[in-house]
């Protein structure tokens, strides 16, 4: 009638054998991630608008994502080949701004001063680039 299950279930709860993460390092590594795409963002804008303020955020992204990843230095991909066309440099800030607020909720979440600002400064410059396009 029944036979008993002689193996152990493949669906069965992992053993404690599984390295498990505290908060703390999930908060770091999802913030490392908001913080290395938005400068990866940034390297975009970087390529199409050359400016100062650009490199200076760049700088300090990669100083920041380099110290929450212990050191290392976050991977850069190359720009695109892309035209600086109004609505693509939008949509890249619109990115931007979007990365920010999640790397400030993050940032906030840590009581990560450092990050919190550096977020929300981002935040403010890339709105800062969007309104134009709010108020046409």
């Amino acid at each position: 009638m029944y036979e008993p299950i002689r193996t152990k279930s493949v669906h069965s709860m992992a053993g404690p054998e599984i390295p498990q993460r505290s908060r703390t390092e999930e908060l770091d590594i999802r913030l490392g991630g908001h913080l290395t795409a938005l400068l990866t963002v940034t390297d975009e804008l970087r390529a199409l608008t050359p400016d100062a303020t650009l490199d200076d955020a760049a700088q300090r992204l990669a100083e920041h994502a380099a110290r929450l990843d212990g050191g290392r230095a976050p991977l850069r991909a190359e720009p695109s080949a892309r035209s600086a066309a109004r609505e693509h440099l939008l949509s890249l800030h619109r990115r931007a701004h979007r990365l920010a607020g999640n790397a400030l909720v993050i940032a906030t979440s840590r009581q990560d001063r450092t990050a919190m600002a550096l977020a929300a400064e981002r935040m403010e410059a890339h709105a800062q680039q969007l309104r134009p396009d709010l108020v046409s």
